[in-house]
């Protein structure tokens, strides 16, 4: 009998044997289960583990008292996480692995639990892919198109923290010196704007969003304390004609929920509307230009079948050729988040 009961061997053409591992269905039966890793990391910022882990609640009695759960079930939800790489186990105490520790305790600056609960109301819906894979009635906006203000509060309230980071970060890449005015397109809650007025000295900014969705910017942009400067102004970007008065325009994190031909006319529109000289930026989820990856775009970009929408992901190149279809220059492309977003600009000629 063979000793290695994981490996086969091959005759090959010049008489040597050679070994070839077997194929099992280990992989496959990780990927099938993965709904338990994102239940789990759910469960955890949703019982506050994290927070008490990182408060010294590192053992499994204390941290079953600290959140309030039975032993057992404390046990099972920090073997899982451990398994899973977001908690570290040593000499008999859990310590928050160091991302955990930045963005699940919720006395971070940079907590960011509601955005790991952000996709939570699609979890059944997810459960039905292939219903939504055979729909044939896609719409360019989907559910996003009938938001209330409540609906858009609650989205936005969740996805506020992440995008205040990737305000900051851009203002930390992105060098807006001198420029008058920012069109911010699908804006959200107003992060990028807020952040560039913030860092850049007579800056103004416009977010340009759904009705609903500026008006919950607003609030955001009160909150900061920079209604004087950022304002908020309802619309739809896919249709509706753009103000001619910006010398920057930016689109973020709304990428793979348009098709190439919606996105090509946006960009199109935004070379319009912008003055000679001015820049574009679309921070996106993009995928590799051989269109393999990385799997947080093509994630996003499956995520639309969920809103039957005619969104689907982009890659870098797709995203280049957009820009110099439209008539921009010295398009460049830069990492912006490794492996989850890229950043291309363009400039508007002179």
């Amino acid at each position: 009998m063979c000793a290695f009961l994981n490996c086969h061997f091959l005759e090959g053409n010049d008489g040597v044997t050679k070994k070839q591992k077997k194929i099992d269905s280990v992989r496959l039966q990780n990927i099938v289960q993965g709904y338990g890793q994102s239940a789990a990391l759910m469960a955890g910022v949703e019982l506050d583990i994290f927070t008490a882990i990182s408060e010294g609640a590192q053992t499994i009695e204390a941290i079953s008292k600290a959140v309030d759960i039975h032993p057992v079930n404390a046990e099972r939800l920090v073997t899982m996480l451990a398994a899973m790489g977001i908690l570290h186990f040593q000499d008999n105490c859990y310590r928050n692995a160091d991302d955990a520790e930045k963005f699940l305790v919720t006395t971070s600056p940079s907590y960011a639990g509601p955005w790991m609960l952000f996709t939570k109301p699609n979890w059944m819906e997810w459960g039905r892919l292939s219903e939504h894979l055979r729909a044939k009635d896609l719409s360019v906006l989907g559910p996003i198109g009938d938001f209330g203000i409540e609906e858009a509060r609650a989205y936005h309230k969740a996805t506020y923290s992440i995008g205040m980071g990737a305000g900051r970060r851009f203002v930390q890449h992105v060098d807006l010196t001198g420029r008058k005015m920012i069109l911010d397109l699908g804006g959200g809650s107003g992060a990028y704007c807020i952040n560039a007025v913030k860092a850049f000295d007579g800056l103004k900014a416009r977010v340009f969003d759904l009705p609903p969705v500026a008006e919950i910017a607003r609030e955001f942009i009160a909150e900061n304390g920079v209604s004087d400067r950022v304002e908020a102004v309802g619309g739809d970007f896919t249709n509706d004609p753009f103000p001619e008065d910006s010398d920057v325009v930016i689109m973020a994190s709304n990428l793979p929920m348009y098709g190439p031909d919606v996105i090509g006319n946006v960009i199109q529109k935004a070379f319009g509307a912008l003055l000679p000289g001015g820049e574009m930026h679309l921070i996106g989820e993009t995928l590799n230009d051989d269109r393999v990856g990385p799997i947080g775009p093509a994630y996003w970009g499956l995520g639309q079948a969920i809103s039957e929408t005619l969104g689907v992901a982009h890659s870098e190149a797709d995203c280049v050729r957009y820009f110099e279809s439209a008539g921009f220059i010295d398009v460049t492309v830069e990492p912006f988040i490794k492996g989850s977003l890229s950043r291309i600009q363009g400039i508007k000629p002179l």
